[in-house]
């Protein structure tokens, strides 16, 4: 779950970073007062890179944990720094197995 260096994405190209439908998106956006896209005249949906890093932190919560959706809220009303810390180790040790992953079966093709 990466995000690049746009300012704003529409809610198709969060689901694509994130790995999760649109529906999930905007019942979590109902669900979850820290997500709060900006929406243009039309109703279009326009996330930041905060806003996406606070979708990594519901998701942490919500699919890694496994909490159920009241207990993810409290959990980032009482404790939003700490979540954020355990969201981004959480990110990083997904992208270094994913890399090593990526080594190993680099080096079974070469046997």
């Amino acid at each position: 779950m990466e995000s690049g260096d746009k300012k704003y994405y529409k809610i198709r190209e969060v689901a694509e970073l994130t790995g999760l439908p649109i529906s999930t998106l905007r019942f979590w956006e109902q669900k979850f007062t820290i997500i709060k896209p900006r929406r243009n005249d039309r109703g279009t949906r326009f996330y930041t890179a905060g806003d996406i890093e606070k979708i990594k932190m519901v998701y942490y919560l919500v699919k890694d944990k496994g909490l159920k959706l009241d207990a993810a809220q409290e959990q980032l009303k009482h404790n939003h720094d700490g979540v954020s810390r355990h969201s981004a180790a959480v990110d990083r040790l997904k992208a270094i197995r994913k890399e090593l992953v990526a080594m190993l079966d680099a080096l079974n093709r070469l046997r």
